[in-house]
């Protein structure tokens, strides 16, 4: 069997690059060992991980009612886990299957099965597919690497119990556990925490850095720590190392701690390990192909999607950082572009990042730390959402946004934010910085009252002086 373009992993950068090349008029196939398309963020990442996060955003809210605003209720919530978990698999299977649906409206074959390389033009194929052709190999012109990430997991963590789960097992929701340790404080690691917690775990944090979401800006990420600190009612443990770990005869695993957050050992009914996610490089015959990879497993490529071997392009996760599924979508683009002839390359000058917790976090552009690093020659213009109307009505002051500028050019050089809907804000930013605008053009563009987006406004004229709800001495606009 032949094939001018194969795609291996149907994840949101494989369909997406299989589906626009089909547009193109290329014949595609598209090979996954998954029994669907979505790739890790549709079936056991982003997706399901936001639909959970909704679940529980939405019974804090009406704790903030109780709390804050009066309003009363005859009993507390109930948590119908089966429930829950259905509801969860019928957004993936609407996604799913929609996407099974546009792969055979746009002609793409589908074959589900392992791929992995003979040698840069053909490809072994193995599973019980029907649809895999006699002897189990594929030929090709092109292929777009596109296999995607899995969650890292350290051989010490690995104690052959299902007690101790990836994010994988924390979104298959077999149970809500009685207590449950977090261990790492990234992004993975504050989500399904705070899923739990919202279903009534009780849940402990441990990172083995000083603060939580290493890498983000502080000035965001300090608003976040304090909701974390009380939703873990203090148990939040930095700079603390997770010395071992070993189910007990009662079942539960007992974890010991070294640092001064914790020192000592504690059993937990389950351990979510959320230390990181590795590309999936490995026992794919890359080594039968031109394809670099690095030292970290990353497969090497150029603006273009291109690697060393003049037949294979690679996007996504496996391309290297940041492992962010909208980043795998436009270079999915990039590459079937590439692969049709056409001029095309990955130069997008900003790729928003947002963590879904409570607050959200969403950043996009330099962040401070990283424009000091390079050296660059920058301003702050921050607004307090304490002075934003519609966060005072929402009960929301907690958050913040804050534009980084060329004092020379007055062009924004990144974004961040922190508070409820972060993620939908970033967009405004994303956009700015993509077109080069001025810090002058987002304060003089008429944005809508009481929103949260006109924060974006505000902190623009923070940076003249010229905030109505905030004092601060004026600068001229040259």
């Amino acid at each position: 069997m032949h094939t001018p373009l194969v795609v291996l992993g149907g994840g949101p950068g494989g369909y997406a690059a299989a589906f626009l090349a089909a547009d193109e008029g290329l014949d595609v196939t598209i090979v996954e060992a998954e029994a669907r398309l979505g790739g890790t963020c549709l079936l056991r990442g982003c997706i399901p991980s936001k639909a959970l996060l909704h679940v529980a955003r939405v019974i804090s809210e009406v704790d903030e009612l109780r709390a804050d605003w009066g309003v009363r209720y005859d009993a507390n919530p109930e948590i119908d886990v089966d429930a829950v978990r259905a509801r969860k698999e019928k957004v993936i299977d609407n996604l799913t299957g929609g996407l099974a649906n546009l792969a055979k409206r746009r002609k793409v074959t589908v074959i589900r099965a392992r791929g992995s390389f003979i040698d840069s033009k053909t490809m072994k194929l193995e599973g019980d597919d029907p649809s895999i052709p006699e002897g189990g190999q594929l030929t090709f012109d092109h292929c777009i690497l596109a296999t995607g990430s899995v969650p890292a997991m350290p051989p010490a963590f690995d104690i052959g119990s299902d007690k101790v789960m990836d994010s994988t097992g924390a979104l298959a929701l077999a149970d809500i556990p009685e207590t449950l340790l977090v261990v790492g404080g990234g992004y993975i690691g504050l989500e399904m925490g705070s899923v739990y917690a919202g279903l009534g775990s009780k849940v402990t944090v441990v990172e083995l850095s000083d603060g939580l979401l290493p890498g983000a800006d502080r000035d965001l990420v300090k608003p976040l720590a304090k909701r974390i600190e009380k939703m873990v009612d203090g148990r939040l443990w930095l700079n603390t190392k997770v010395g071992s770990m070993a189910e007990s005869e009662d079942g539960k695993v007992e974890v010991t701690f070294e640092g001064p957050g914790k020192f000592g050992h504690e059993r937990f009914d389950r351990v979510l390990v959320s230390i990181g996610r590795r590309p999936v490089s490995r026992g794919l015959g890359l080594e039968n192909t031109k394809v670099v990879v690095n030292e970290r497993g990353f497969v090497e490529c150029d603006s273009q999607q291109r690697t060393a071997d003049p037949h294979i392009l690679a996007i996504g996760d496996v391309a290297g950082d940041p492992m962010l599924a909208h980043k795998a979508s436009h270079e999915g683009r990039v590459a079937a572009e590439v692969v049709a002839g056409k001029p095309s390359v990955f130069d997008k000058a900003a790729i928003p990042a947002v963590v879904f917790t409570d607050p959200e976090i969403a950043w996009a552009g330099l962040t401070e730390e990283e424009a000091k690093n390079a050296g660059r020659n920058y301003e702050v213009a921050v607004y307090p959402w304490a002075a934003s109307g519609r966060a005072q009505a929402l009960g929301r002051t907690e958050g913040l946004t804050k534009w980084l500028v060329d004092p020379d050019t007055k062009r924004v050089i990144g974004c961040g934010i922190v508070g409820a809907g972060a993620g939908e804000l970033i967009a405004e930013a994303v956009l700015a910085l993509e077109m080069g605008c001025e810090v002058g053009d987002i304060a003089e563009t008429v944005h809508a009252h009481p929103t949260l987006g006109e924060t974006l406004m505000n902190s623009a004229e923070v940076f003249f002086g010229t905030a109505t709800e905030i004092y601060k001495p004026k600068r001229a606009k040259s």
